[in-house]
């Protein structure tokens, strides 16, 4: 599956990839087309087979804040307020959906399979000196450790830092609130300093959390060998706005049948607001560092084609002025192409046939 990955009509930002069983679980915010702000009130699941990266379906909506033709809001005394940028994990055998609410504290969601639907099951829990960012937990991103631990990571323009009950899992423990996981000072250089987007993960013995900096457009990391930290800035991983309309970025690592990729979104619409989920494959050393990869059109592809059709929309090189714009729900042109406009697509295996 070229990127973007999900279908023409659907608009998967701040990407968290989980695998659960034999399936990989996108969540995400959700945008329209065309839209002025980010996101909705409504959040959807995307899932594929781990044999299969090219078949990936829509389980439907999850989780609302509005009620819909459909569905009534999940969040009562919370309606009518937009969904941001959620993660889910697994504790025994329950899966738990972390979510920001604009305007609100963020919400904790409960249910039985990883796609859902979630239903409410708590606000955070705390004493006011134990939380940052306002109790807000803006963004937040949560890590299981091997101990069955819970962790959440969190923040806007700060990098925040608790242990939840793992009893409730919305609880949080008294005591485990820390400020600076990341440095986010002024004093940080502008390519690391922490902006928002945590996404905590543990590869081998090593903790990782990956987050945008105030560099916007790319997908920074950091490592500590403690799940507190302090974690340090190692480098970014990706750049949605190298040689391409770029904006704000969000998104996580995932280890797919052996592979790892970084997951990301990258902009459509002459908008920063219609954001689609992309996927470019990675490789992390065994001294930790993940080299920086430039932004494809291959998604989960080895290569391109050459003698097959493509759609225009996955371009990854846009430059002069062009950009994608929603003709339909099934079309996706380049429109505003004037001289000196270069549309690139990377990369196509043309084999050995010099002729």
């Amino acid at each position: 599956m070229p990127n973007p990955i999900l279908p023409a009509w659907e608009y998967i930002p701040d990407g968290e990839p989980r695998v659960f069983g034999d399936r990989v679980y996108l969540y995400g915010s959700h945008d329209r087309a065309a839209q002025s702000d980010f996101c909705d009130y409504k959040l959807k699941v995307w899932s594929a087979p781990l044999d299969d990266l090219n078949n990936w379906v829509c389980h439907g909506h999850s989780f609302h804040t509005r009620d819909d033709r459909d569905h009534k809001s999940d969040t009562e005394g919370m309606t009518d307020r937009k969904l941001f940028a959620p993660d889910v994990i697994e504790k025994d055998g329950r899966y738990y959906l972390y979510a920001y609410i604009v305007g609100s504290k963020g919400v904790v969601g409960v249910s039985d399979k990883p796609e859902g639907p979630f239903k409410l099951l708590s606000q955070y829990k705390y004493d006011p000196e134990d939380a940052g960012d306002d109790g807000i937990y803006n963004d937040a991103g949560v890590l299981v450790d091997d101990d069955g631990r819970v962790y959440i990571y969190y923040g806007f323009t700060e990098s925040n830092f608790n242990e939840i009950d793992p009893a409730d899992m919305y609880t949080i423990k008294k005591g485990s609130y820390k400020r600076a996981v990341i440095d986010d000072s002024d004093n940080a250089p502008q390519e690391q300093r922490f902006f928002e987007a945590s996404s905590p993960r543990k590869i081998g013995d090593t903790y990782y959390l990956i987050y945008s900096p105030c560099v916007g457009s790319r997908l920074a990391y950091a490592t500590s060998d403690k799940p507190q930290g302090p974690f340090k800035y190692r480098g970014y991983i990706i750049d949605n706005g190298v040689d391409f309309p770029g904006g704000n970025d969000h998104g996580s690592v995932c280890n797919i049948n052996g592979q790892w990729y970084i997951f990301y979104h990258r902009m459509t619409n002459n908008t920063i607001m219609s954001r689609r989920a992309c996927v470019e494959k990675i490789e992390i050393l065994p001294d930790g560092t993940i080299p920086t990869v430039e932004m494809t059109s291959l998604g989960f592809e080895d290569s391109l084609d050459p003698f097959k059709p493509y759609p225009a929309d996955i371009a990854c090189v846009l430059k002069g002025g062009c950009f994608i714009t929603e003709k339909d729900i099934f079309t996706r042109s380049i429109v505003n192409i004037t001289e000196g406009n270069v549309i690139g697509y990377k990369y196509f295996d043309f084999g050995e046939d010099f002729s």
